[in-house]
Order: structure tokens, then C-alpha cells, then sequence
């Protein structure tokens, strides 16, 4: 870890890309090697710096920081991506990582983080700037909590509502028609659906109705 670290930095604005340029040029351990405005430029100079890392801004003119990312990955396969950018977008976040990045850095950061993720980085880290993974963990988990009743059938929603009203097995079948050894079949059915242990969890569970709270 003591080789220096060599970085191209690519964003369209010119002020910001120097300050970072200015910044890292003063942190111990790194070299920056070259800079540029446009993905196109940034692949034919990663190709001819082959530089420790490239840091990408998103949202360029031409290629974007996503294709850019995409097409350094692939001609430079040992080159480190890590995306430096004020979008807090998820989608892009995930498209990022998907591109080949290995860091998601929100502008802002002080020359001293800046360096501390692009050393991680180096050294095989992922990296995401904190607020934007806490919220992106929050979405996952609501995301992961369908309504479990939407998981039945018209039949199985019929038969729930009838366990509901506490009937049997047997008053069941009498009232749709149906042989109690089915209507038993549909109740294994539901409970499994429901991830529930007995009728009476079914029953509460129907009594909510759909998830509370939308």
C-alpha cells in the first residue's frame, strides 16, 4: 500500500474538477495523472494512463458516468472506478455498481474522505456514502413487505372469511359444495400463504385486512 496512487479525474465542471484535482494533489500517496471532461476522452485516457483509479462524475454530456464506467471496466480491467457525484438517485446508485464502480461518493466530501475511500477502494472495499445506503437499506426492507393476502385465491379469500366467522372444516364444505377433505387442502394451502401456524393466526391476520398503514 505504499505505491503511489495514480487518478484521472473526469467531470464536466471545471471548477469543481480542479478543486478535486488540487485536493488530491495534496493528500500523501496520490498523483493525479491526467483530466477531462467527457467519457469518450476519459476511455482513451485510461487506456493510455492505465491510472489506479478513475473517479467519474454521473451526469456528463455524451457518455454519461454509467457507459463511461461500463466501457473502463471492460478495456481496463485493473483500473478502480469510483463515482464522485451529487446525484442521490438509487436507480443510479445500482446501475453504478452494476457498471463495474466500486465506490458511490456523494460531492461534498472533504479531500481527507475522498482519499480514505479511494485507499479502501483500492484495497478491494466497496464503498457508499453513508446517507444514501441508509436509505437505500430503508426502501429494500418496505419494498420486501408485500401483503400476504394477496397471495390467495377468490377460493382460498372465500374459505379465509368463513374460518373468520369460526366454522368448521365441515360447515365449510357444506356451504360451498365442496368434500371436507378439500376444503382441509385449501386451509394447508392458506396457512402456508399466510406463514401462519393455525386458523386462529389466519383468522386475526384476515381480521387487519390489507397492511395497515397505506
Amino acid at each position: 500500500m505504499n505505491e503511489v496512487i495514480e487518478v484521472l479525474v473526469v467531470d464536466d465542471h471545471p471548477m469543481f474538477r480542479q478543486g478535486v484535482v488540487h485536493s488530491l494533489g495534496q493528500e500523501p500517496g496520490f498523483r493525479v495523472v491526467g483530466e477531462t471532461a467527457s467519457g469518450e476522452e476519459a476511455l482513451m485516457l485510461a487506456q493510455a494512463l492505465l491510472p489506479t483509479v478513475v473517479l467519474l462524475d454521473i451526469s456528463m454530456p455524451g457518455w454519461n458516468g454509467i457507459v463511461t464506467a461500463e466501457r473502463i471496466a471492460m478495456a481496463c480491467p485493473a483500473t478502480v472506478i469510483v463515482m464522485l457525484t451529487s446525484s442521490e438517485d438509487k436507480d443510479k446508485l445500482l446501475a453504478a455498481l452494476k457498471a463495474g464502480a466500486r465506490g458511490y461518493v456523494l460531492k461534498g466530501v472533504s479531500a481527507r474522505e475522498l482519499a480514505q475511500v479511494l485507499r479502501a477502494a483500492v484495497d478491494g472495499e466497496v464503498y457508499v456514502s453513508p446517507s444514501i445506503a441508509a436509505e437505500m437499506l430503508v426502501s429494500l426492507t418496505q419494498r420486501k413487505a408485500p401483503d400476504p393476502l394477496q397471495e390467495l385465491t377468490d377460493r382460498e379469500r372465500t374459505i379465509l372469511s368463513l374460518i373468520g366467522l369460526g366454522r368448521t372444516n365441515r360447515e365449510i364444505g357444506d356451504e360451498l359444495h365442496l368434500a371436507e377433505k378439500t376444503i382441509k387442502h385449501y386451509v394447508t394451502n392458506i396457512l402456508q400463504k399466510l406463514q401462519v401456524r393455525s386458523r386462529v393466526e389466519a383468522a386475526l391476520l384476515a381480521s387487519r385486512g390489507p397492511s395497515s398503514g397505506s
